[in-house]
Order: structure tokens, then sequence, then C-alpha cells
């Protein structure tokens, strides 16, 4: 007597919600995949501007080590970034980067010759000084920092190939998104029940 039974009342009228319910959130997965991987595909290309844009943004210059003349200190492929100075503050023992007809060098000052203007410098890997002093008007800046091989992918990122390659990529991760969003807004077909 007081029983309730599952062909009526509240229970029968929740069988069909439920279903709905599931049917709802499996047609969501797809949507929010091709939304999260288009997001990624953004950020990845954000992140990889990061180690040349921020810098930049704060003072320094950025160069990529293209030789092993200051090996082991800036192995070849490394990302240096110059922070401009005052030529008289330089120290010996200090990386430096100046000019050199049209080439920017990095190389360890050996003297700074303050009366003269001008530094000996020498790359760690070799066994005598440069040929000529480096004029204090060719000072770009004290070497602040690096990082490994990063310079190497930077300069795969700034060539034709590389422009090319983030072109496709954000516009692979706009598709994604867009295919996702429309996905999502997409109304759901129902089957007719009798």
């Amino acid at each position: 007597m007081g029983t309730p039974t599952r062909s009526n009342g509240k229970h029968g009228s929740q069988s069909p919600q439920k279903g709905k319910h599931l049917e709802k959130r499996g047609g969501k997965f797809l949507p929010a995949l091709f939304r999260t991987l288009g997001s990624l595909l953004l950020a990845a290309v954000i992140l990889s501007a990061l180690p040349l844009t921020v810098p930049r943004l704060l003072g320094y210059r950025v160069y990529t080590v293209i030789s092993g003349s200051m090996e082991p200190a800036l192995p070849a492929g490394s990302l240096v970034y110059v922070k401009a100075a005052d030529p008289v503050s330089v120290n010996r023992g200090e990386i430096i980067a100046f000019s050199d007809d049209g080439a920017v060098v990095t190389h360890r000052v050996m003297q700074n010759l303050r009366e003269e203007g001008s530094f000996i410098t020498r790359g760690d890997a070799n066994n005598t000084d440069d040929l000529f002093p480096v004029s204090y008007r060719n000072l770009i800046g004290r070497v602040e920092h690096h990082v490994p091989l990063l310079g190497t992918l930077m300069q795969y990122f700034v060539s034709v190939k590389g422009k090319l390659m983030a072109v496709a990529i954000v516009l692979g991760g706009l598709l994604l998104s867009i295919l996702g969003g429309s996905l999502r807004d997409k109304p759901e077909r129902k089957g007719t029940q009798k």
C-alpha cells in the first residue's frame, strides 16, 4: 500500500531526462577538444615569441651565437641577452657584444683601456687576443644572460619557413576553435517519438 511504482509518478519522468543529459554530455566532447587544441596551438605560437619580444621590451638586445669562439661559456646556438652599458664600467672578465664590420661579436674583455677608449677582447676558445682593439664606439653592451640552444630555435622562427609555419599554426588553431564553437552551438537532432 504506500509503495511507489516506477511506471508512474516522478520516477517515470526522470528516465527520459537522464538519457537527454547523457546525449548532451557526449555531444560536447568534440567541440571542447577542438577548442582546447586550437587554444593550445595559439598559445604555443605566443609562447615561442616571448624569448624574443619580452626582453626587448625590457631594454635588452637579443642575438644568436653562431660560432664556437666563446665555448664553453656561450655554446654555439645560444641566445644571448645584451644590455647597454657604459664602456668605462665594463670590467676585465665580462663578456661584451660589439659590432665588427657589420657583424655582432660576443667576446670576453681581457683589458679595458679606458685612456685609449677601447677594449682588448678574446674568445674563450681562442689562444690569443683578438687582432684589433674594440673601440668604445663599437660597444653594443654587456652580455647579461644566455640560454643554450634557444638561439638556434629562434633563428628558425624568424626565417621565412618559420614565419610561414607560425602563420599555418595560427590559422589551424583559429580553425579548430571556430569548428569547436560551431559544433557546440549546433542544435542536436532529436529522433521522433511516438
